[in-house]
C-alpha cells in the first residue's frame, strides 16, 4: 500500500479510473433523477443549460482520464503537466467546497460525494507533492 501512497504515477493512474467513474456517473444522470420528467418543469433555457453542462462535464472527466492515464510522465515532469495536477486538485476541491454549500452535511449521500470529492482533491494534490519532491 505504501508504494501505491508514494508513487505519483500510481496516484495519476487512480485518477485516471476516478474520473472514468465519475464518467459514467453523470452519462447516468437522466435516470437517477429522472431528469426527463423533472427538467419538464424548467424553462427550455434552463433544461437545455442543465444538460449542456452535465454532457460538458463527461467530456471533462472524459479528457482528465485520458491525460492522468496517457501522458502520466508529461503530468509529473512538466511544467504544464503539473499545472493540469494542480488544476484538477483544485476542480475536486472547490466542488468539495459547493457540495457543502449547495447541499450540506446533513445527508448521507451527500457526505459520500463529499469524501470522494476530497478523495479527488487529495489524491491530485497528494500526486503533486509527491512529483516536485
Amino acid at each position: 500500500m505504501k508504494e501505491i501512497l508514494n508513487n505519483p504515477e500510481n496516484l495519476i493512474h487512480i485518477g485516471a479510473i476516478f474520473h472514468l467513474v465519475f464518467a459514467l456517473f453523470h452519462l447516468l444522470f437522466w435516470k437517477l433523477f429522472d431528469w426527463v420528467q423533472d427538467l419538464k418543469k424548467l424553462s427550455h433555457t434552463n433544461k437545455s443549460v442543465m444538460q449542456i453542462l452535465n454532457l460538458r462535464l463527461i467530456f471533462v472527466f472524459l479528457i482528465f482520464a485520458y491525460i492522468s492515464y496517457f501522458n502520466t510522465t508529461d503530468m509529473l515532469s512538466t511544467k504544464l503537466g503539473l499545472t493540469m495536477i494542480v488544476a484538477i486538485a483544485l476542480f475536486w476541491g472547490f466542488r468539495s467546497v459547493e457540495q457543502v454549500i449547495y447541499f450540506g452535511v446533513n445527508k448521507f449521500a451527500s457526505n459520500i460525494l463529499l469524501l470522494l470529492f476530497l478523495f479527488g482533491t487529495i489524491l491530485y494534490g497528494w500526486a503533486f507533492y509527491l512529483a516536485i519532491n
